[in-house]
């Protein structure tokens, strides 16, 4: 028996033959053609068929995925039919008379590299890996292999150097027990798909092409893989896979049940969403309403500023969707890791200190205006709430307060019916926040701790960079006191605090929170039921 051990980008266990995928080498030597107008038609063509096979992914991902991860796909063909990538591939054929697929390759490693140089920017340093994935695609439709990896004929547990997420997602979710990778991570695009799709997998494992058809077990729990095991650990392993079955049957049927301790304490389990499809999701995994609705997304996913009857179609439908149950609305977080074009927002030395959120709304309150306008309009049809994010200081609440009254004034003197009585919270993501939240808490309804920020912000680390993982303490004890100092400060002004970051949905610290006092719990769809278990669970009359 071998064993390695890997990092976990999806949990659970798999239990099946090894199979080793090899893709082919891509670098391209080039070859001189004679007739640059027709290898600029076979580039053409190849894009149009690229296109094509996107627009599939995208729509095959919206159904086994969900509309956000399929965002990707979105992405890359933005990025295929870009200007300025189509010139350059043209560029290289007829100036240097070179075939397609050399001016693919060529022009797609120089663009891969110059947003791999964004060290700043985290977001584009992102879009070398897309980079190649588009440039690959095109290789493998101008070398006449248009299905890139061949159909899995039996159920096995994939060995690859790397996973690109139009292959992960291509593959027959029936075949595929697992995959293990020499690289990736758990951020990339790949990895989000496998856990939204319960794909165990592991990154970060030396994989050996003579493992091909050995015996294999994938650990997602704790990142290991074991080759041609003994009997001892296959037999415990497939037991310990038919108990975790059972589990996630179990907790199939808490769905209707209430998010109450054993000693009577009633927490507000809420679901963060990034869409309507999102919000559905919430929906169907039994979450009490929408925590977090990060309208950002609405932003990202367009090519210009979205209208106000965009936005409240999206807001009317979620609250409707909602029937009911509170949904809570983030005006746009835009900055930082998360960049759109037709902001034109300036080069920023660290944009995670920039200009981002509710400082680019205060900056240019058209843009915060309709973004309330749709909100205020669309709590006629439902629970909603309004929150502000990236606080610092109560000047700037009452700022956005004061444009808020704006938008109510403007709305009644228009006649234009609307939700007079909004709650309107805020997100505490500073150190700042958080220290100053009793005055904070003069000002709003409620607030919701992000705690992916609050964490980097106050451990001075970026939460994006891989080689500072060691260091990205997310139990560190000041992060903790900042917390528990905020629910402090809430509930002496009589108003109640939620925790919407990812540090919400981590059950070691779930005990920690509910003895703090934290009133509401927002997490991804799919962590609701595992939360719903472990409230359920939790005495909190006994000794802490």
């Amino acid at each position: 028996m071998e064993y390695r051990k890997g990092k976990t980008v999806s949990g659970g266990i798999a239990v099946g033959r090894l199979k080793y995928f090899e893709k082919k080498k891509q670098r391209i030597e080039p070859k001189t053609v004679s007739d640059t107008d027709a290898e600029v038609r076979r580039y053409q063509d190849a894009a149009e068929k690229a296109a094509a096979q996107l627009r599939e992914l995208a729509e095959k991902t919206k159904k086994v995925a969900g509309a956000k991860n399929a965002e990707i796909f979105e992405v890359h063909a933005m990025l295929l039919e870009d200007v300025g990538f189509v010139a350059a591939v043209e560029d290289v054929i007829r100036l240097r008379r070179a075939d397609a697929e050399y001016a693919v390759w060529r022009t797609g490693e120089d663009m891969a590299r110059m947003f791999e140089a964004m060290s700043d920017n985290p977001y584009m340093q992102m879009r070398a890996a897309d980079m190649r994935d588009i440039s690959s695609r095109l290789l493998t439709i101008l070398k006449g292999d248009e299905t890139g990896m061949q159909p899995l004929s039996e159920p096995v547990i994939l060995l690859a150097m790397d996973l690109a997420p139009g292959e992960t997602v291509q593959l027959d979710q029936n075949s595929l027990l697992g995959f293990v990778t020499r690289f990736g991570s758990a951020n990339s695009h790949t990895a989000i798909l496998a856990g939204t799709m319960g794909i165990p997998a592991l990154a970060g494992v030396e994989i050996k092409p003579e493992w091909d058809g050995c015996m294999g077990i994938l650990d997602g729990r704790d990142g290991s893989l074991y080759v041609d095991p003994d009997e001892e650990t296959l037999a415990r392993l497939q037991r310990e896979k038919q108990e975790e079955k059972k589990f996630r049957q179990y907790l199939e049927g808490l769905k209707e049940k209430e998010d109450i301790t054993l000693d009577g304490t009633n927490v507000r389990l809420y679901a963060n969403i990034g869409n309507i499809n999102d919000a559905e999701a919430a929906l169907s995994f039994g979450a009490r309403g929408i925590g977090l609705f990060r309208s950002e997304y609405l932003y990202l996913e367009s090519d210009y500023f979205p209208d106000e009857e965009t936005l409240f179609g999206v807001y009317r439908h979620v609250a409707e969707l909602m029937g009911g149950k509170k949904a809570i609305i983030r005006t746009l977080d835009i900055g930082a890791d998360k960049q759109v074009n037709y902001f034109r927002l300036g080069k920023e030395e660290n944009p995670a200190l920039g200009c981002r959120a509710i400082r680019i709304c205060l900056q240019r309150p058209e843009i915060l205006k309709t973004q309330l306008r749709a909100i205020y309009r669309a709590g006629l049809y439902g629970n909603l709430s309004v929150m502000f994010p990236m606080i610092i200081s109560v000047d700037e609440v009452r700022a956005a307060k004061q444009i808020a009254q704006e938008v109510k004034e403007e709305l009644r003197a228009e006649g234009a019916p609307f939700a007079e009585h909004m709650e309107t919270g805020i997100m505490i993501e500073t150190p700042a926040a958080a220290l100053i939240s009793g005055e904070l808490a003069k000002e709003v309804d409620f607030f919701s701790i992000g705690t992916n920020d609050l964490t980097q912000y106050t451990l001075a680390v970026d939460r994006r960079n891989q080689e500072l993982e060691p260091f990205y303490d997310v139990h560190h004890p000041a992060v903790l006191q900042l917390i528990a100092m905020t629910v402090s400060n809430a509930h002496a002004h009589g108003i109640r605090a939620g925790i919407c970051g990812e540090l919400g949905a981590d059950l070691e610290l779930t005990e920690t929170f509910l003895r703090m006092g934290v009133d509401e719990l927002s997490v991804s769809p799919s962590a609701v039921l595992p939360m719903r278990n472990k409230i359920r669970s939790l005495d909190l009359r006994n000794a802490g």
